[in-house]
């Protein structure tokens, strides 16, 4: 039974951004600003009908997807992850809820006031699957997918318990950020630098770690 009123409120979370674009929909003109600089002003516009795609389906299209990953999974590694999985699949369609309905609220203006927001949930992002890192089983579908991570499970487990502290600890770092550069440039190029970083050091890692192992076993 709590299963069953699990499912109806991640669908109900996922229907929320529908609900939000119709009962704003008529208000918003023919064209609306779907992409933005890094001064927060539009410099991309799409027929207002494209909101009903993006972002307002993206919400159901990750419910979906994360619904069937376990099924579509070959190795049934995600099944480990038990509760964790559970976890983490609601966390994400809350936050891709929240985010499209972000997304459908800065499309009504030419620019985005306080482009921090959208950096600091991204950031709140990270943290919370900088904690589920760790727990993921070698998959195809998520996670640090390198060569090397899947190749060896002992690569795997080093590279997501290091990743999982790079993106725990680059989420805090955004978010305070977040409270203290008011530059819209600054904290963009700040935030990629963040995001590259907590990118490339798992990748270059696992490949150390594989070389590392491959020559203990010659």
């Amino acid at each position: 039974m709590k299963k069953y009123i699990i499912e109806i409120f991640l669908i109900a979370f996922a229907i929320i951004p529908f609900i939000y674009l119709s009962s704003i929909y008529n208000t918003l003109p023919s064209q609306v600003p779907t992409h933005f600089g890094l001064d927060g002003t539009a410099n991309g516009w799409s027929d207002k009908t494209s909101l009903w795609v993006v972002p307002a389906a993206l919400g159901i299209i990750f419910y979906i997807v994360m619904l069937l990953i376990p099924v579509l999974d070959p190795k049934k590694k995600v099944n480990l992850m038990g509760g964790k999985y559970e976890q983490l699949r609601a966390i994400v369609t809350i936050f891709i809820s929240l985010l499209s309905i972000y997304l459908i609220f800065i499309s009504r203006g030419e620019k985005i006031h306080n482009s921090n927001i959208l950096f600091a949930l991204l950031g709140f992002l990270f943290l919370l699957l900088g904690n589920y890192l760790q727990a993921v089983r070698a998959n195809y579908f998520f996670g640090i997918r390198t060569p090397w991570t899947l190749e060896s499970e002992s690569v795997w487990k080093k590279t997501h318990k290091l990743g999982g502290r790079l993106w725990v600890t680059g989420g805090i770092i955004i978010i305070i950020l977040c409270c203290l550069i008011k530059d819209n440039h600054i904290m963009a190029i700040t935030f990629l630098v963040i995001v590259i970083t907590m990118s490339v050091i798992p990748l270059v890692y696992s490949y150390l770690e594989f070389r590392k192992e491959s020559s203990e076993l010659k």
